[in-house]
């Protein structure tokens, strides 16, 4: 877990509208130069009016920011980076991450709402679900009725929910799953629309065909990856506002 604001020093443990494809190739981008990234200063003239001083992500591995470094990228996960942002441009907001590798919805009911209360977030982002879906005999609609549970036991401390779908990246032995994880982007979608959730689609997001988007293990993303889920999530809390 990590706290991060003027009163707690930082203690880790440790996707807008979607955009036209463009062609898979060898990326040369760094972050000074990729076209999705935002400049600091962009990023603090997109968060300096949102509500929200007290940002809270809760979820599996991919909340947490686990991920390969990447040429040309600060190895930080995209939650930090935003909460990096996010303090840019209001020094005062804290920032709190309990994301684990392996957790499946039920463990982050279990084992992360209690902290989630004690920190009082405005905001938080609920990242999980994929690992449910890995599970032999998984069952979608069920995966879908226990993380729409989650986001009400969250939406009822009051906090504003954001979200995001994974990007269709399936490649290689990931192949198969893709229609899974497709269905699981449409659930994404209505429990973000029945919770009034900040929702970023990342699904069809072009940097999802670029040979950094992904870590060696195609299933976690690299820190460029990162980088860019970064700049997409500030990009939809600018947009969100108040709820």
């Amino acid at each position: 877990m990590s706290v991060h604001g003027p009163e707690a020093a930082v203690q880790r443990q440790h996707g807008g509208t979607p955009l036209a494809p463009e062609p898979h190739r060898a990326e040369t981008h760094t972050e000074s130069t990729d076209p999705f990234l935002l400049s600091e200063k962009e990023s603090r003239a997109l968060l300096r009016e949102v509500p929200w001083r007290r940002l809270a992500v809760i979820g599996d591995s991919i909340a947490e920011g686990t991920g390969d470094p990447w040429p040309g990228y600060e190895s930080v996960p995209w939650a930090d980076r935003v909460a990096r942002r996010l303090q840019a441009a209001h020094p005062a907001a804290a920032y709190l991450n309990t994301g684990r590798v392996g957790a499946v919805i039920a463990e982050v009911r279990a084992e992360q709402l209690d902290d989630l209360t004690a920190f009082g977030p405005d905001l938080v982002h609920i990242c999980c679900g994929g690992n449910d879906l890995f599970k032999r005999g998984a069952d979608p609609d069920r995966v879908e009725a226990d993380l729409d549970d989650l986001c009400a036991r969250v939406a009822a401390t009051g906090a504003r929910l954001a979200m995001f779908t994974l990007a269709d990246a399936f490649t290689g032995r990931m192949t198969p799953l893709q229609p899974r994880f497709a269905e699981f982007a449409e659930a994404v979608r209505r429990i973000a629309q029945r919770h009034d959730a900040v929702l970023t689609e990342l699904w069809n997001h072009p940097a999802r065909l670029r040979e950094s988007w992904l870590s060696a293990d195609l299933i976690h993303l690299s820190m460029a990856g990162h980088a860019v889920v970064a700049a997409e999530v500030i990009k939809s809390l600018a947009r969100g506002g108040p709820a």
